[in-house]
């Protein structure tokens, strides 16, 4: 968020890993066990790509709100910054996934970061010139996240690519793990930073990590993309079918279909509470928009990811993905409503570590479990229609129903309204086959 057909320096299992099969390979105990994760190169790169970037997004999830805030005073047009990150999955997430899984992954990475560079860095020129706008800020914040949309459908198909089936849980726990330490480093310098530089300056940071991102992915040597021999010409009819394709395999893999609804649930129920971030530090928790105080109510979430990111791969050792999913859950429900029912910060940012912890978790185990069991010639279709779902039409709803509750009934009502449905996802899941589902790798619907 240069293709190079040379398979490069993969091992033998992480080529059968990146073509989903393992029935005609030989027993593992004939081939040569896999290097460690931070001993292959490929996947060294692809980390950092995806480190440098979630740097500069996370300077951006807190820069960007504050500047929207400071030039309109409007919690609603605050929540609107939540909308546009949603609303491009919802536009364009079916499509874009059928196009990474028909087009070179690298390419489609790169690009998608060069783009989203270029469209960041717009900011702080404008502001450079005194030109920059509320309608500016939230343009460009949809432009890049569309970028990024491109970029996680291809993204989502090539990690298994690189690292092989068998390693997706642990690549994913290295990828979040030292994701959530910027989670919760960088929001804390970036409040603290706010009190001394403008926020609009401080997005040339996201701009940079784009940029750096786009070279790591260009440098990684494995093949990303399987060949797609004899393939129909990209025509709209064509590429609708692939879409459908996608589609079907969501809906009639029960196990898929119903994280999606989960992930549908607690994205409406997350969206709704970043959707009022700002005023609900700002005015209930009286701690401002700038300064430690501000910084450690968002880096709080970090602690979480940093947390589950740790115990993950082991208790992946003993449990399902899904059974991971559906522990976590009530977790996520009961601790989201005490923290925006608290009225002390030390409360609320004590409480949103568990809160992060468990509501990460859900999203890591629903993330590997999706990607151990879709066929490899539609994970990016799956994947983009999973987050269309879930992320699009969950993450821009629930954004958009806290903006307008806030407006109608006051913050604090809306920020319980929202985060509420946490609840509903929690006994969802629990009603739900994910109960009974404990698959490891089954690939076939259900």
């Amino acid at each position: 968020m240069s293709s190079d057909d040379t398979l490069g320096s993969g091992t033998t299992a992480q080529r059968r890993g990146a073509t989903g099969g393992t029935d005609t390979q030989e027993p593992a105990a004939s081939s040569p066990p896999p290097p460690p994760l931070r001993h292959d190169r490929d996947f060294r790169r692809y980390w950092l790509a995806r480190e440098v970037s979630i740097a500069g997004t996370l300077v951006t999830a807190v820069a960007l709100p504050v500047l929207v805030y400071r030039l309109s005073g409007s919690p609603s047009l605050t929540a609107l910054i939540t909308v546009v990150e949603g609303l491009p999955y919802l536009v364009l997430g079916l499509f874009s996934g059928a196009l990474s899984d028909r087009l070179d992954r690298r390419r489609v990475m790169v690009a998608a970061d060069v783009v989203a560079a270029l469209t960041m860095a717009s900011i702080p020129i404008a502001w450079g010139l005194g030109a920059l706008t509320v309608v500016h800020a939230l343009v460009a914040g949809f432009l890049t996240q569309a970028a990024f949309v491109f970029f996680d459908g291809a993204a989502f198909g090539a990690l298994p690519a690189i690292v092989g089936r068998d390693r997706i849980g642990q690549a994913n726990a290295a990828v979040w793990g030292v994701g959530s330490f910027l989670d919760l480093g960088v929001p804390m310098l970036t409040g603290v930073a706010l009190a001394f530089i403008h926020p609009a300056v401080l997005l040339a940071v996201d701009a940079l990590s784009f940029a750096l991102s786009a070279a790591c992915v260009a440098t990684i040597r494995t093949r990303l993309s399987e060949p797609r021999e004899g393939q129909p010409p990209l025509r709209p009819r064509v590429l609708l079918t692939e879409v459908a394709a996608g589609l079907r395999f969501l809906w009639r893999h029960v196990g898929v279909r119903s994280q999606t609804v989960i992930g549908f649930l607690l994205s409406f129920s997350g969206a709704g509470f970043m959707a009022l971030s700002v005023p609900y530090a700002d005015r209930l928790l009286d701690v401002g928009t700038s300064g430690w105080r501000f910084g450690l109510v968002f880096a709080a979430w970090g602690i979480g990811g940093m947390l589950v990111a740790v115990i993950t791969p082991r208790l992946l050792r003993v449990v399902s993905p899904n059974r991971l999913a559906l522990l976590w859950l009530p977790v996520a429900a009961v601790s989201g409503i005490v923290v925006v029912t608290a009225s002390s910060w030390q409360v609320a940012v004590a409480v949103m570590v568990v809160w992060g912890v468990s509501y990460q978790g859900v999203i890591l185990n629903s993330m590997t479990y999706r990607q151990q069991v879709t066929p490899e010639p539609l994970l990016g279709r799956v994947n983009t229609a999973g987050r269309m779902l879930s992320f699009g039409v969950g993450w821009t709803g629930g954004a958009l129903v806290a903006s307008a509750l806030a407006g109608a009934v006051g913050l604090r009502p809306a920020l319980v309204a929202v985060v509420s449905v946490g609840v509903v996802a929690a006994a969802f899941g629990w009603l739900s086959p994910l109960r009974t589902l404990d698959v490891r790798g089954a690939t076939t619907p259900h």
